[in-house]
């Protein structure tokens, strides 16, 4: 262990010598730095961001890493100079109930916030010069809705992915929503067949036109948007690909809670009380998982497996880290920060993250950096700091082993067919009924026909108001 830590350490010197003499650029020398293992051995809680009065559920750099937006259930966006550890913006979302996802929309000098609920909504923030914000609606789901993405380097386009298996294009110098398509379950039923509750969604960085989403089944289906129907009353679900671990094809017991991309198109996903995947893109089933073989599922060539987590209570996310996305991070039950070599899935860094869960992890775009949020008020940040604490902790067996414990505990309890029929079922009508259950119908409809309703705001950094009162937040964290 000591031979490999002076390695290492000598491989840093190394990099910063070769800077020093000219033999190394300087953007080398930042790229290799950032990912050296002896710099992520020493991240550490840097700071908070306090003032939002509930649960953190989204985190977003700008394209510049300088600001930090968040969305939290108290209905709030927020952003932060994360820097200075100082809130520049604070407004009401005009959602009805949590944020579960805000992001800042590219090359519009950070004016324009879309954010999704788990009131169904779709909202845009517009913040004007002299710091007051108009939200309006821009589309709505039958149900929650966990995940928005934006088309790389497009001020107007992005995509959302809901809990009614609708997945939706939006385009904001367009007035409408246009629906592509529902994702149907490919096991076959007698009735109509079964929307997939979507979790995530998720953009190929090198190629734009292919995205993937992923929900309440095992698999993970990839999308031609040049293939997609303008209108989802044809129900068309076609994907082009179709990934999954070879062991949890046709599956019943998981789903998926998170999804990403790495820079060269490799694809990362994260399973409800399973484990985390790297696929590369040779490893696809095909568009078709029902017509596979089990000869052929077992000449897959199995991706790489990162375990040690635990992922059952909260929908997590799962990041790629470092200059190269040469690391691979994800929270967990425990309340721990898990990062993972992302070549071999060495655990590098373990550490605590919040009292309850970690949920979600989002790095900077530039700097060997990153923040994260879970059951927790605030924001946490973290970033290599001076310290004496081992990179991983003394009590880390115990700490895995119970997290594989507890995963395996749960994958023994099994249901019979006539339960999980009528689960589904009752899941299904839960669905399609949310919004009337919580809501008055009225509150999400009368803006229907003008686009959205408006919410204006105020600049300020310790409150925020607007038109309409949002009510009282208890502070009270919602595990979905």
């Amino acid at each position: 262990m000591e031979t490999t830590s002076l390695k290492r350490i000598k491989h840093g010197f190394t990099e910063i010598i070769n800077r020093e003499m000219g033999l190394s650029p300087p953007k080398s020398f930042s790229r290799n730095f950032s990912a050296s293992e002896v710099l992520v051995e020493k991240i550490n809680l840097y700071g908070k961001l306090n003032g939002h009065e509930g649960c953190v559920n989204t985190l977003e750099f700008n394209s510049t890493g300088d600001i930090l937006v968040s969305g939290s259930d108290d209905k709030h966006v927020m952003l932060w100079n994360w820097a200075t550890k100082s809130k520049t913006l604070s407004y009401a979302s005009g959602h009805l109930d949590n944020i579960f996802q805000a992001r800042i929309m590219p090359f519009t000098d950070d004016k324009r916030i879309v954010t999704s609920s788990a009131d169904g909504q779709v909202r845009l923030g517009e913040i004007s010069r002299n710091g007051q914000v108009r939200t309006r609606r821009l589309g709505k789901h039958q149900g929650r809705v966990h995940n928005l993405v934006v088309e790389p380097g497009s001020p107007h386009i992005f995509y959302s992915c809901g809990e009614d298996g609708l997945v939706q294009h939006f385009d904001l110098r367009s007035s409408t929503a246009t629906k592509l398509f529902h994702c149907f379950s490919f096991k076959e039923t007698n009735r109509q067949p079964l929307n997939i509750r979507l979790n995530a969604i998720v953009i190929d960085p090198r190629n734009p036109n292919y995205f993937a989403i992923g929900g309440s089944d095992e698999y993970v289906r990839v999308y031609d948007i040049r293939r997609c129907q303008l209108d989802a009353s044809n129900v068309s679900d076609t994907p082009v690909n179709i990934f999954c671990p070879r062991q949890l094809v046709h599956s019943n017991h998981v789903h998926i809670t998170g999804l990403t991309y790495s820079n060269t198109s490799e694809l990362l996903v994260s399973y409800n009380d399973e484990l985390i995947y790297l696929f590369q893109k040779n490893m696809g089933l095909g568009p078709s998982p029902l017509s596979l073989q089990s000869e052929a599922l077992q000449r897959l060539e199995e991706p790489q497996v990162y375990v040690g987590h635990r992922n059952s209570k909260t929908v997590k996310g799962v990041s790629f880290f470092g200059p190269k996305d040469e690391y691979v991070m994800s929270g967990s039950d425990c309340g721990h920060i898990f990062i993972w070599k992302k070549k071999g899935a060495k655990l590098v860094r373990l550490m605590v993250g919040d009292q309850h869960i970690v949920n979600h992890l989002e790095p900077h775009p530039y700097m060997p950096f990153f923040a994260t949020c879970g059951i927790a008020n605030n924001v946490k940040l973290w970033a290599p700091m001076a310290s004496d604490a081992p990179a991983l902790p003394n009590n880390l067996e115990k700490i895995m082993e119970s997290n594989r414990q507890n995963r395996e505990d749960q994958s023994r309890v099994t249901l019979t067919p006539a339960v999980i029929t009528l689960v589904l079922r009752l899941q299904r009508r839960q669905m399609f009924g949310y919004v009337e259950r919580r809501y008055n119908r009225a509150d999400l409809d009368s803006d229907e026909e003008d686009g959205g309703e408006d919410y204006f705001s105020g600049l300020s950094n310790d409150s925020a108001f607007s038109e309409e009162d949002p009510g009282e937040n208890s502070g009270d964290c919602k595990i979905s």
